[in-house]
């Protein structure tokens, strides 16, 4: 076991044992989500986004 991967308590350990390890996120990729839920990512994303600049937009104009 690499010594990035080592858990530094027991709790962590038994929690990773029974939950599975949940301290990877960090390495996680959009490229191997489903497409379905990519998109939906994507879309919420943009959404967002496009939110917060037609709001700043719309305040700097009143």
């Amino acid at each position: 076991m690499k010594e990035e991967n080592k858990p530094f308590n027991d709790v962590i350990d038994h929690f990773n044992k029974i939950e599975g390890n949940a301290a990877n996120l960090a390495k996680s990729d959009i490229k191997k989500l489903p497409k379905p839920l990519k998109y939906f990512g994507y879309f919420v994303i943009g959404f967002i986004s496009l939110s917060i600049l037609l709001i700043i937009i719309l305040n700097l104009l009143n």
